[in-house]
C-alpha cells in the first residue's frame, strides 16, 4: 500500500470521529510525544509529530477559530521540534523541555475536547 493511500484511510478514520474524540486522538499522540522524547526513540517522535500535524489540518476548519488558532500554533512548534529533533534528543536539557512542553499542550487539547468532563 502506498503512502497516499494509508494517509486517505487515517483520515477517512480520523474524521469520521467527532470532534472531541478527534481532539483527544491529538491529545493522546501529543502525551507520545513526551514519552516518546523521554526514552529518545527518534523513529517515534516523528512519526508521531507527522500524524499529529496531519490530525491539526484536518480539525482546524471544523472548530472554533480560537481553538483552530491555538492548535496551529501546536503544529508550529511540532515543526521546529521536527527541524531540530536530532539536537533535542542528544541534549537531555531540551529533551525534558520538549517533553514537558508536549505534555502542558496534550493537556491544553484535552482540556478543549471535553471528554473528561463527560467522564463526571
Amino acid at each position: 500500500m502506498d503512502t497516499k493511500s494509508t494517509l486517505d484511510e487515517k483520515k477517512a478514520s480520523f474524521l469520521s470521529e467527532d470532534i472531541s474524540h478527534r481532539l483527544g486522538h491529538i491529545a493522546s499522540n501529543l502525551a507520545r510525544v513526551r514519552s516518546f522524547c523521554n526514552s529518545a526513540f527518534k523513529k517515534g517522535v516523528e512519526v508521531v509529530i507527522d500524524e499529529t500535524e496531519w490530525f491539526i489540518e484536518w480539525i482546524a476548519p471544523e472548530i472554533e477559530p480560537e481553538q483552530a488558532e491555538e492548535l496551529v500554533n501546536i503544529q508550529v512548534q511540532l515543526a521546529r521540534w521536527q527541524l531540530n529533533l536530532d539536537n533535542i534528543l542528544l541534549d537531555e536539557l531540551r529533551r525534558e523541555e520538549v517533553a514537558k512542553q508536549a505534555e502542558t499542550y496534550s493537556q491544553r487539547v484535552l482540556d478543549m475536547s471535553g471528554l473528561l468532563e463527560s467522564l463526571t
